[in-house]
């Protein structure tokens, strides 16, 4: 294992080459190694040449200078970009936080129970300085108001030591340049719904004398971030299907109303393919003996895992649509194959629909949804990376080639059909906002009742399908 020590250097001249000492010396966990991704972060008080000689003393470290000073953010950012590890810490380079503790840092990370871990100096710890009470107490205010909008209860939002899966960290925009990286990080965390854990660790401040920077114009524009992330959901590096995802999971009415359609149709044993973050499968898995949730991206299947945990009756499987050879492990004699969202994705789906024919038992229901009318391709759709749409003929063809008895092929969400054409044949938008998904989302009552007497087609196809 490899630990990656994110630091931020900026004019600390005086302390940095004893706070890198501290760092390289540092304990760690028996069979891991670091390095050390420093970011000079545009320095001018002589710290860049003392970075440098130390960095040639020491292969450990990865040396990248800002031509321009940006902030500590900016920093951070671009150390992510440079780490190659299993985890990452941010550390400051102004002795204020102590290396000795990096163990007890990385415990709840390596132990398997945490994604992210922050260091508290507000919790039991061996010892803190005692600091101005109005610095003390405007960071506790920060973090009540983060826990407000969030919903976490952190005992120190603004605490450097962040750790983090790399991975997890590498899908995180960073957007702030400067201290509000603290507020958004945490936000997204929680927004992610990533397993936070906290530890106890002592603190040495510094005054504004010895060279302390944050100041209050940066505990206002916190507030200003901590609202900005509130509102917006910026939560991937690579957003396309994965913004669109989260979105949905804002529209819990249109979810109830797809699943409320496909219940009957489930059996004890169900299979569902391309499962996404668990928007579908969190609320059908009730009352199923077995549910087997498949998806193939790695920050999907992440969330899976921690959305279903401690859920005995769900099982978690790495699986690629449209990789066959990827169906072996998943076994076979499943009541009920779901394959919503999935096969506007696949240049053949014709073939992954013959897999789900594989696993089910005879007798088995297979369940699709999938994006109607082909003339409705456009910017959304690309957007999406979606290949193609389907109309209920093509949909029912490529059913029966693959070995399936069509019960039922029928159109849902006749409204959305006018909206999707608008924005993204007419205008050329790359998605839908958030606020017009809850708009529809806060209508859904409505139209649902209106969807079988408007006199067009459906935005989604819904086939029931039996192995014969």
């Amino acid at each position: 294992m490899k630990l990656s020590i994110l630091i931020p250097v900026y004019n600390e001249r005086a302390v940095v080459e004893r706070s890198l000492s501290q760092v390289l010396g540092a304990p760690l966990p028996e069979n891991m190694r670091r390095e050390l991704v420093i970011v000079d972060d545009c320095s001018t008080d002589g710290t860049s040449a003392i970075l440098e000689r130390f960095a040639a003393r020491h292969p450990e470290i990865v040396l990248v200078r800002h031509t321009v000073n940006q902030g500590k953010g900016a920093a951070v950012r671009t150390a992510i970009a440079h780490a190659q590890s299993d985890f990452c810490l941010i550390q400051d380079a102004d002795l204020e936080y102590d290396p000795s503790e990096y163990p007890t840092l990385l415990r709840p990370l390596l132990d398997g129970r945490a994604d992210a871990v922050f260091g508290s100096r507000y919790l039991a710890s061996p010892q803190r300085r005692v600091l101005p009470y109005w610095h003390t107490n405007i960071n506790r205010v920060l973090t009540t108001l983060s826990n407000i909008f969030s919903n976490l209860h952190v005992t120190d939002m603004e605490t450097c030591y962040k750790v983090f899966r790399t991975d997890l960290l590498k899908s995180i925009p960073i957007r702030s340049n400067r201290f509000g990286i603290e507020p958004e990080l945490t936000m997204k965390c929680a927004k992610r719904k990533l397993r936070i854990y906290e530890v106890p660790i002592s603190y040495h401040g510094r005054t504004y004398e010895e060279g302390k920077k944050i100041g209050w114009r940066d505990g206002l524009k916190a507030l200003g971030v901590i609202l900005k992330f509130w509102l917006i959901d910026d939560l991937y590096a690579q957003p396309y299907g994965r913004a669109y995802l989260n979105n949905l999971s804002g529209t819990p009415q249109y979810l109830n109303w797809i699943t409320r359609l496909l219940r009957p149709h489930l059996g004890d044993r169900v299979i569902e393919v391309g499962a996404g973050i668990g928007n579908i499968a969190g609320r059908l898995m009730a009352k199923r003996l077995h549910y087997l949730v498949c998806e193939r991206d790695p920050l999907y299947l992440h969330a899976l895992r921690n959305r279903f945990l401690r859920t005995p009756n769900v099982q978690v499987l790495p699986l690629d649509p449209a990789v066959p050879m990827d169906y072996a492990q998943a076994g076979a004699g499943f009541d009920t194959a779901v394959c919503l969202n999935v096969l506007e994705y696949l240049e053949r789906p014709e073939e992954t629909l013959h897999c789900l024919h594989q696993v089910l038992a005879q007798g088995g229901n297979l369940i699709v949804l999938a994006p109607n009318g082909p003339g409705l391709h456009g910017s959304l759709d690309r957007t999406l990376g979606h290949h193609q749409r389907f109309d209920s003929a093509r949909l029912r063809r490529l059913l029966e080639g693959t070995g399936f008895a069509v019960e039922t092929v029928f159109t849902i969400n006749k409204i959305g059909r006018p909206v999707w054409w608008l924005h993204s044949k007419l205008l050329g938008a790359s998605q839908l906002t958030k606020l017009s998904l809850k708009v529809f989302d806060k209508t859904v009552w409505l139209w649902r009742r209106l969807d079988t007497v408007l006199p067009w087609e459906g935005l989604s196809l819904v086939a029931i399908a039996r192995r014969a």
